[in-house]
């Protein structure tokens, strides 16, 4: 094979919606407070009986629907989360088995908000060795379980959701969809943000963060680009993380992408982890902001201090 591409992308989250006054009145904060800082109004929050899979599922199968293929065409699925409850069955074996596919091979990635980046990369040449032929990439977490409600540092950030990619390998002479990745990361620095304890909980140090991603990310990208031989001018669309719009915008910037429509996602949908990405790329897809075979950069980056991205072909 000669490499793969995206054939269809979907996205879903929760019905209920949780507005900057809502969360005024659970902590001492504000709507100037949370716009001035982290640019969010408001954020999707799933139910007690919504568990991570069931949303991972949803959007799976509009990916599904949206690519013309049924359940039995697919042989590797792939979910990118951190909040998982249980160890065992992995959330990727209870997507398959609430969509009815048949024998897939079943992981999950925790890479945490660079998950479904990661995940992609990890289809993307699963496909290029031919040890599978049409896959599912997902990205799930419901940040609203290990979150600490009276902590307005940190419950002020979050979302539930989930978007989900099928990728499709391509055959000899047809040029990739899915261009090289750039992944790494920071373990000395993995403290930074964090989901521990009994039970788990999410903690960042804010600043830390801030401060790597506004000021090593942006060349980080750039090397990306490069990979891809496409530069940041020629980019059509650039889907970051949706951890913060102060993040997002500094690092889009930076990256030189002058032409590109920047996801900001972030605003609607909260940091919604490895959600972030194919959610907000999946919404821009069925607003008509991007058009079939436009290169998008796709770069997830944070938790571990961990980051990887590539340039992908819309579909």
């Amino acid at each position: 094979m000669n490499g793969s591409r995206i054939a269809a992308i979907g996205h879903y989250q929760p019905a209920q919606v949780l507005t900057n006054e809502d969360l005024a009145g659970m902590v001492a904060t504000s709507d100037e407070w949370i716009r001035t800082r982290v640019g969010i109004r408001t954020r999707h929050i799933a139910g007690p009986d919504e568990p991570v899979d069931e949303l991972a599922a949803h959007a799976a199968a509009k990916a599904l629907a949206a690519a013309g293929l049924s359940p039995g065409d697919i042989d590797l699925v792939l979910v990118a989360t951190s909040t998982a409850i249980d160890r065992s069955p992995n959330t990727a074996a209870r997507v398959a088995a609430r969509l009815g596919i048949p024998q897939p091979a079943a992981m999950d990635v925790n890479v945490v908000c660079a998950g479904f980046t990661h995940a992609l990369a990890t289809a993307d040449h699963t496909l290029r060795a031919g040890a599978a032929t049409r896959a599912l990439v997902i990205g799930a977490d419901k940040m609203s379980d290990v979150t600490d409600w009276t902590d307005r540092s940190t419950c002020v950030l979050v979302g539930d959701g989930a978007g989900a990619a099928v990728l499709t390998a391509c055959p000899q002479g047809e040029e990739p969809g899915i261009g090289p990745v750039l992944w790494g990361s920071v373990p000395e620095m993995g403290h930074a943000v964090r989901i521990e304890g009994t039970p788990p909980r999410f903690a960042q140090e804010g600043q830390s963060v801030y401060r790597w991603a506004t000021t090593q990310l942006p060349a980080i990208a750039r090397r990306a680009c490069e990979k891809a031989r496409v530069a940041p001018e020629d980019l059509a669309g650039v889907v970051l993380h949706q951890a913060n719009l102060r993040i997002i915008e500094p690092l889009a910037e930076k990256l030189g992408a002058v032409n590109a429509v920047i996801a900001r996602d972030v605003t609607e949908s909260g940091n919604t982890s490895a959600a972030s990405i194919p959610l907000a790329f999946s919404k821009l897809l069925e607003q008509g902001a991007l058009s079939t075979g436009d290169p998008v950069l796709l770069f997830g980056f944070g938790g571990n201090l961990s980051y990887a991205g590539q340039v992908v072909r819309c579909p």
